[in-house]
Order: C-alpha cells, then sequence, then structure tokens
C-alpha cells in the first residue's frame, strides 16, 4: 500500500463505525415495493468507490463535536443525491463503464436508470425532512438545483473549444463541488455551529471538490484505461473540454491547437495517442495539477478555522492528500 493509499485509508477508517451505521440506513432506505427500484439503486450503491461526500459530512460533524443520529441519516441523503446524478449522468454520457464495472444503462437500460435516479432523488428529499430543520432543507435544496445547472451548463458546452478555465470552474463547482459543498456544510448546520464556521466548512467543501474533479480530468489523460476504471478519453468522446485541454491549448503551438480544437468539436478520439502527447509536452497536465494544488490548500485553510482535533487533522490529510490520486 502506497503512503497515499495509507494515510486516506487512515482518515476512512477515523469515520469506519459511523459509515457503518450510514450503510445501514442507506440498507434501510433503499426499500421498495417495486423490485425493480432496489436492484438497481443497490447495483450501482454497491459498486464501490470512496464515498467522500457522507465521509465528509461525518468529519465535520466529528470536527465539531456533533454525535447525533441526524448525521447517518443526511450522510445516506447526500449519498443517494449523488447516485441519482451519476444515474443520470450515465445516460447522457452515453457511458458503458463506471469503475470497472457496466453502467446502470448498461446493465438495466436508460429508462430503468432515469427513473430509479427520480426515486433515489425523491427518497431523498423525504428523508432529509426527517431532519427537521428549514437550514437543511435548503442547503439540500439550493445544492440540487445548482447540480441540475451545471448539468445543463455543461451540456451546452459541449463541443466548445472555446471555453475558457472559468467557464470549466464554473461548470465543475456547480456540477460536482456542490454537493462536497453542502455535506460538509450540513455538518456544521447540524452542530449548531455560527454562520462563520458554517461558512469554513463549505468553502473546504467547495474547494475540496474543485480539487477532486480537476485531479480526475488530469487521470483521464495520465492514468490508464484499467486504472480509472472508465475508458481513457471519454471526456474528448463527449466533447468535454476539460481543463488539461484548455490549458494545453492555451500553451501549445497554432498546429497542436488546431488538432485539440478539432477533437473538441468534432468528438473524434481517431488522434487520442497526438492529443494525450500533446496535454503531456506542452506542460498542460502540471499545470492542472497545480491548479488542483491551489484549491486543495484552499481547503486546507478553511479547515484549519475548525477547532484542532483528529477529525479536523483528517480533512485536511483528505485535501493534501487528495494531489497523490492515480485512481
Amino acid at each position: 500500500m502506497s503512503a497515499h493509499e495509507n494515510s486516506t485509508a487512515a482518515v476512512l477508517e477515523l469515520v469506519s463505525p459511523d459509515m457503518e451505521q450510514v450503510d445501514r440506513v442507506i440498507a434501510k432506505r433503499l426499500e421498495s415495493g417495486v423490485p425493480l427500484v432496489g436492484e438497481v439503486a443497490k447495483y450501482i450503491i454497491s459498486a464501490g468507490g470512496k464515498r467522500l461526500r457522507p465521509v465528509l459530512l461525518l468529519l465535520t460533524c466529528g470536527a465539531l463535536g456533533y454525535t447525533g443520529a441526524q448525521k447517518y441519516t443526511l450522510a445516506a441523503v447526500v449519498e443517494f443525491i449523488h447516485t441519482a446524478t451519476l444515474l443520470h449522468d450515465d445516460v447522457v454520457d452515453e457511458s458503458t463503464l463506471r469503475r470497472g464495472k457496466p453502467t446502470a444503462n448498461e446493465r438495466f437500460g436508460n429508462p430503468a436508470s432515469v427513473l430509479v435516479g427520480d426515486f433515489m432523488y425523491s427518497r431523498a428529499f423525504q428523508m432529509m425532512v426527517d431532519a427537521d430543520s428549514m437550514q437543511v432543507m435548503q442547503t439540500l435544496a439550493d445544492a440540487t438545483n445548482v447540480i441540475a445547472e451545471g448539468e445543463v451548463l455543461q451540456l451546452m458546452n459541449m463541443h466548445d473549444a472555446s471555453l475558457n478555465e472559468d467557464g470549466y470552474l464554473r461548470v465543475i463547482r456547480s456540477k460536482t463541488a456542490k454537493l462536497f459543498e453542502a455535506s460538509a456544510r450540513l455538518g456544521a448546520i447540524l452542530a449548531g455551529s455560527s454562520a462563520s464556521i458554517q461558512n469554513a466548512c463549505a468553502d473546504y467543501g467547495q474547494a475540496l471538490g474543485t480539487a477532486f474533479q480537476v485531479i480526475d480530468d488530469v487521470l483521464d489523460y495520465d492514468g490508464n484505461a484499467s486504472e480509472m476504471g472508465k475508458n481513457l478519453g471519454d471526456d474528448l468522446r463527449e466533447g468535454k473540454a476539460t481543463l488539461p485541454l484548455i490549458l494545453a491549448m492555451q500553451l501549445g503551438s497554432e498546429a497542436q491547437r488546431q488538432t485539440l480544437r478539432e477533437a473538441i468539436e468534432t468528438g473524434s478520439i481517431a488522434r487520442l495517442a497526438d492529443i494525450v502527447t500533446i496535454v503531456r509536452d506542452t506542460g498542460a497536465l502540471e499545470a492542472t495539477r497545480n491548479a488542483a494544488a491551489s484549491e486543495a490548500q484552499r481547503a486546507i485553510d478553511a479547515a484549519m478555522q475548525l477547532p484542532d482535533n483528529a477529525y479536523r487533522q483528517a480533512m485536511v490529510v483528505l485535501a493534501s492528500e487528495l494531489l497523490n490520486r492515480r485512481t
């Protein structure tokens, strides 16, 4: 096990007893009188992953001293919302692989994936009412709305080779980082923290989520298909101008820019090997990693505003170790 895996494992170990409780809530609330609903939902939830969003909520609760059972319910809620977005995402993107396994839409078909995604959204909203907190409901309602806007924004940006770094960040802060941000804020709300601490937690979540997605986009060009559990170049095939491509176009020659522009506009991966070489040779991968590093540092700075304990320390480790992700 690498030092990175070791450190991340230690963070996950800290909230492991809490996550067992969350898993119980998830299993109970996935039950439905319609067998296909449970089958599809269980299939995608059991597909793996570190469940960073519930982990984030639990770490924030730990750092701020909240021990009530509502943290298990809301951790399950954020996982359900995330799972619903994955089900819908994979249909929109026509993805066939996720974490090395066939996607739910590949296994069960698009209609089942979309409808079960709807079920998971609505079940999440049923559960968040249990918290009996207007602030909790507002945070999650706002988050799901922003995520949906981010999805539409990304759709509008498909095959747009003129997308700049600000436009890219706007999409990922909406589509990916918003649920990280909400997860961390929820921990502070449950703990009854001040507005400034709630905002610090939200800043931590947003910065961590942004760094997470930026590194994800690096790995599309720096990893390999078996490590990533997804097809290398998927983003390019969908015409997504991710940060490595945006920076490569800024840093490259006119000929290199033209190659990248054509690939984004057509969604062709015929020259994928050339594109990977351009992204690496222009220094775009290093520049993208630097962008992720500055977001990770922003997360660390925000976490340092919380009380000094093992949970805050784990939040700092999570942000710094993110940069060493290989999968």
